[in-house]
C-alpha cells in the first residue's frame, strides 16, 4: 500500500476552496470512477483500490490518498497527477 499526501495554502477562505473541491472531486469522479462525499468540511473519495481524503481548511487544503496494492506501483504518477490537479483548481 502506499499513502499520498499533498497540501497547498490558499486565500480563497473555506467557502470558495469547498467549491473547488467539489469542482476537483467532479472531475476526478468523471475521469477515474471516484465516489465523492462530503462529510463536514471533509471530501470523502472512494473506488476499489483507492481511498481519499480532501481536507479543506480556511486557509489550506490537504489530500491524502491511499493506494491499494495494485495502484501502489502508479504512485508517482498520481501524486503528480494531484498537484497538477490541485495547483490548477485553486487558481
Amino acid at each position: 500500500m502506499a499513502r499520498i499526501t499533498v497540501e497547498r495554502a490558499h486565500g480563497l477562505g473555506k467557502e470558495a476552496a469547498r467549491e473547488k473541491a467539489d469542482k476537483l472531486a467532479q472531475k476526478l469522479s468523471d475521469s477515474y470512477g471516484l465516489e465523492p462525499q462530503w462529510e463536514g468540511d471533509t471530501l470523502k473519495l472512494k473506488r476499489s483500490g483507492v481511498k481519499g481524503e480532501v481536507h479543506v481548511g480556511e486557509d489550506s487544503i490537504r489530500v491524502d490518498v491511499e493506494l491499494g496494492m495494485l495502484m501502489s506501483a502508479m504512485s508517482g504518477t498520481i501524486k503528480t497527477e494531484i498537484e497538477k490537479a490541485l495547483d490548477k483548481a485553486l487558481v
